[in-house]
Formats: structure tokens, C-alpha cells, sequence
């Protein structure tokens, strides 16, 4: 019923010659593949020779962060329409470490969401629990803010262009995974937070030093559709061998 989803955020990794020849690589590893999604998230520098690879292709392209204006004196951001101008279908809002490391927040959050759907982008709205929150008992609440925060506003049928990505932050990049059990927990739960009309049929996906070794394990949750994936993405063997879990 939902498409799995295997989708590397590159974060600020790889210059352009190096996302184009991990590209050039990638696509043939990944051109039959028609049961589920690939999607990456080069840098911004790397967007345009990216798409260039990847447009004929499988493999759908989305930018990292964007401002919910169209245009303005807001130096270092970029707009929906740039990212689509350079063959954008999709976008990462809310990520972790832009809540962590520039201010990002559930206001702005939903700005940039409303801006995608009407741009026409597919938004991945991250959420997810710092370490300290979690060995408080609030997990829950901190991701249940977050999805209430991030949704506000949003009309039924833009939930068919809505991904949502669970992220625990404690996960990220530290080689801690949260155990699939765990996993399954907070994602059944955003999933009875969300309307009940769109909850069987959108996506979440799982962020959090996701890897070869526990692909398999992650991906037989029930309520687990895909993952977002950091460090495995970089390389092109780990990432293929993700995508053909």
C-alpha cells in the first residue's frame, strides 16, 4: 500500500565532481528497481549537474532546507522556485540539525511546508527527540509538538505530497541506532497523530545512522516505510546495498 522510500542526505559532503561521478555510478546500480523510491538530497552547489544524471532516471532529486519566501534580502537561502528551477521534486524541512544548529523551529517548520505544497515540492518533514528528552519519558509529547506544529494549516489533499521522517537525534550520526522495537513504537505513534483520513497512506520514514547491517530489520516494522539516510548514503556500494534491501 505505501512505497518504500530509500532517501541520502548528503548533508555538507561532496564537491560537484564528486556528487556527479557517485551519481553516474548510482544510476545504473538502481535503474530497475520499480518497487520502491530513491530519492537524494545533494548540497546546493551540486543540484544543478546532479539533475542533469538523474532527470531521465528513477532517482528523484530534493534539496536540502528552503525559505518560505519566494525572494528577499535573505542572503544564504535559498527559495521553492530556485530548487525547482534546478529540477528539485522534493525537500528536506526541519532536519535535526537545523533545529539544532540554526534556529530552525515548528513555526518555521510549517512555513516552509505550506511553501513547498504550493510549489509543488514534496516536502519530508524530520521530528525527532534529543537523548535528554528521551530519558525524560518525553519522547511522545516532544514528536507529537513537532507533527502538530509542523501540520498546522494543511488541507487533506496535500497529505499525498507529505513524507515524514522520524529522526531521533540521539541516533544521528553517533553509530546509535534506536532498536527497530523502538523504532516501531514512535512511528505507530505519529502515525494516531495524524489525521485519520491520511494516516494509513502517508510515509515515515526512519533517520538514524540507518546501515546495511540493520536495513533489514528497520524495514520489517510495519509502520516503518523507508529511510533517511546520512553517512551510508556517501558511499555508492552502502547505499545500493540500502535501496536493495
Amino acid at each position: 500500500m505505501r512505497t518504500p522510500i530509500m532517501a541520502g542526505n548528503w548533508k555538507m559532503v561532496k564537491t560537484e565532481a564528486e556528487a556527479v561521478d557517485f551519481t553516474k555510478k548510482l544510476v545504473p546500480l538502481v535503474k530497475d528497481i520499480k518497487d520502491r523510491q530513491v530519492i537524494i538530497f545533494p548540497n546546493f552547489t551540486c543540484l544543478s549537474k546532479v539533475c542533469d544524471i538523474t532527470c531521465p532516471t528513477n532517482i528523484g532529486l530534493g534539496g536540502q532546507n528552503l525559505h518560505w519566501e519566494d525572494q528577499g534580502a535573505f542572503t544564504g537561502e535559498v527559495s521553492a522556485k530556485m530548487l525547482k528551477g534546478v529540477g528539485c521534486k522534493f525537500v528536506l524541512i526541519g532536519h535535526s540539525e537545523r533545529r539544532q544548529y540554526f534556529g530552525e523551529t515548528d513555526e518555521t517548520v510549517n512555513k516552509k511546508l505550506l511553501k513547498a505544497l504550493a510549489e509543488k515540492l514534496s516536502p519530508v518533514v524530520c521530528v525527532g527527540e534529543t537523548l535528554t528528552q528521551r530519558e525524560a519519558g518525553k519522547t511522545m509529547k516532544v514528536v507529537e509538538t513537532q507533527i502538530k506544529g509542523a501540520i498546522k494549516g494543511i488541507a487533506t489533499e496535500d497529505w499525498d505530497n507529505i513524507i515524514i521522517a522520524y529522526e531521533p537525534v540521539w541516533a544521528i550520526g553517533t553509530g546509535k541506532t534506536a532498536t527497530p522495537e523502538q523504532a516501531q513504537e514512535v512511528h505507530a505513534a505519529i502515525r494516531k497523530m495524524l489525521p485519520k483520513e491520511v494516516a494509513e497512506k502517508t510515509r515515515i520514514l526512519y533517520g538514524g545512522s540507518v546501515k546495511p547491517e540493520n536495513v533489514k530489520a528497520l524495514m520489517t516494522q510495519p509502520d516503518i516505510d523507508g529511510g533517511l539516510v546520512g553517512g551510508a548514503s556517501l558511499k555508492v556500494d552502502s547505499f545500493e546495498q540500502l535501496i536493495k534491501f
